[in-house]
C-alpha cells in the first residue's frame, strides 16, 4: 500500500506545496514562513509518524491568516488523497495529551464528511510569530478538506503549551485512526 501525496496549491496570496507519507517515520522538513507554526507542524509530524515536507510562502508581511489557512486546506488535502478509499483503516480515534498544566483531548472520525467542534481560549493574541485564532482556522481548513469530523477540547493557562497539546493531540488521533487494522472499507455504506 502506498499511502503516500504530494499535493501543491498556488494564489495570489500563497504558494503551498505538501509531501505526506502516512507510513513513514515521522521525518519531516517545514518551512512556512511562520516559525510557530513550523514547530506545530514538526511536531505533528513526528507524533503521528507520518513523514511531512512543507514549502510554503504567502504574505506574511501582512498576517499569517492566509498562509496559516492554505496550509491547513493543502495538509488536508494531501492526506485524504492519501487514504484513497481508506480500505481497512480504523476510521475513528482520539487521543488525551497532557503538556505541563495543559489538556488536550481530540477526537477524529475520518468519515468523509467534515464537521469541527472546537473548546479551547486563549490569553494572548500571538504564540511566536503565530495568532492564537488561526489555530482554529488552521483546524477548520484541515478538517474540511480531509473531510474529518474533528472535536478539539483543551485547558490550561499558558497558550505555547496549549497549542503545542492540541497538535500533539491531533497527532496522535489521526496516526490511530488511519492505521490499517482490516481489509474492509470501515463503513456499512461500503464507501467513505
Amino acid at each position: 500500500m502506498n499511502r503516500k501525496s504530494k499535493i501543491q496549491r498556488k494564489t495570489s496570496e500563497t504558494s503551498i506545496v505538501v509531501e505526506l507519507d502516512v507510513d513513514g517515520t515521522g521525518q519531516y522538513q517545514v518551512e512556512t514562513g511562520i516559525q510557530f507554526l513550523n514547530h506545530m507542524l514538526e511536531s505533528f509530524a513526528r507524533h503521528s509518524l507520518f513523514d511531512l515536507k512543507v514549502e510554503a510562502s504567502g504574505d506574511v508581511e501582512i498576517d499569517d491568516h492566509h498562509t496559516v489557512e492554505d496550509v491547513g486546506i493543502v495538509l488536508g488535502e494531501a492526506l485524504h488523497e492519501a487514504l484513497g478509499n481508506k480500505k481497512g483503516i480504523r476510521r475513528m480515534a482520539h487521543a488525551l495529551i497532557p503538556m505541563d498544566e495543559s489538556l488536550a483531548m481530540v477526537a477524529v472520525d475520518l468519515s468523509g464528511r467534515s464537521y469541527t467542534v472546537f473548546d479551547f481560549q486563549f490569553h494572548q493574541d500571538k504564540v511566536g510569530d503565530l495568532s492564537t485564532e488561526n489555530v482554529s482556522h488552521f483546524l477548520e481548513s484541515l478538517a474540511q478538506t480531509g473531510k474529518i469530523n474533528l472535536h478539539a477540547r483543551c485547558e490550561g493557562e499558558n497558550d505555547h503549551h496549549q497549542v503545542e497539546a492540541i497538535f500533539k493531540a491531533l497527532a496522535r488521533a489521526l496516526y490511530d485512526a488511519t492505521r490499517v487494522i482490516h481489509d474492509m472499507v470501515p463503513s456499512t455504506k461500503g464507501i467513505i
